[in-house]
């Protein structure tokens, strides 16, 4: 497997660890509230930047951190945090353009 398809695949990793057992954590609504707000779209940034770093920009990024999140969404949620979803795209798409200017650099 080339070293590029490997990154995406720990990345998609990271983003079903983020989605899928974060919110187990849960317990009452501020726990709620600084997942979904600081820890959640925290790992996201960070992995997309580490992406970026290694390998450049792609559209895979934002697309996967989005359409991930929204099974989740009717797991752990209800469909008022469809919003998050694209919010986590957006932190995605940001992270990765900062992992891309860097990724320049070398």
């Amino acid at each position: 497997m080339k070293k590029k398809n490997r990154a995406q695949w720990l990345y998609i990793a990271l983003l079903l660890f983020d989605f899928y057992l974060l919110p187990l954590l849960i317990k009452d609504t501020g726990s709620g509230i600084f997942l979904l707000l600081l820890i959640m779209p925290l790992l996201v940034f960070l992995g997309a930047v580490l992406y970026g770093l290694g390998y450049g920009l792609h559209w895979l990024l934002p697309l996967a951190a989005t359409i991930l999140f929204v099974p989740s969404m009717f797991l752990f949620y209800n469909e008022s945090a469809w919003v998050y979803g694209v919010i986590y795209g957006a932190v995605a798409a940001a992270g990765n353009g900062v992992g891309r200017i860097f990724y320049n650099k070398r």
